[in-house]
C-alpha cells in the first residue's frame, strides 16, 4: 500500500475542499481542468471534487458550450 492510502486502503485527499475552492476562486469561471491543473490533480479527481462541492452547495456550475465551468456562489462560505 502507498502513502497515498489510509489504513483502510481508502485514498487520502491531498487537497482541502478549501485548496479546490481557492482553484476555483482563481480561475473563475473555472474549467475543470484548470482547477486540476492548479492542483495538480487528474481531471477527473478535480471533477469528482467539484460536483461533490456542488452537491454540498458549495460552488455552482453553468454550461458554456461543451464546457461545463464553476464559480463559487456570491454568499459561499469557505467551511
Amino acid at each position: 500500500m502507498g502513502n497515498d492510502r489510509d489504513n483502510r486502503g481508502q485514498y487520502q485527499k491531498q487537497h482541502t475542499d478549501s485548496d479546490v475552492l481557492a482553484a476555483v476562486r482563481e480561475h473563475e469561471p473555472a474549467a475543470t481542468s484548470e482547477v486540476a491543473a492548479e492542483l495538480g490533480i487528474a481531471r477527473q479527481s478535480a471533477d469528482y471534487r467539484l460536483r461533490n462541492l456542488r452537491e454540498e452547495e458549495r460552488v455552482e456550475s453553468k454550461k458554456i458550450g461543451a464546457s461545463l465551468v464553476w464559480f463559487a456562489p456570491a454568499e459561499s462560505v469557505d467551511k
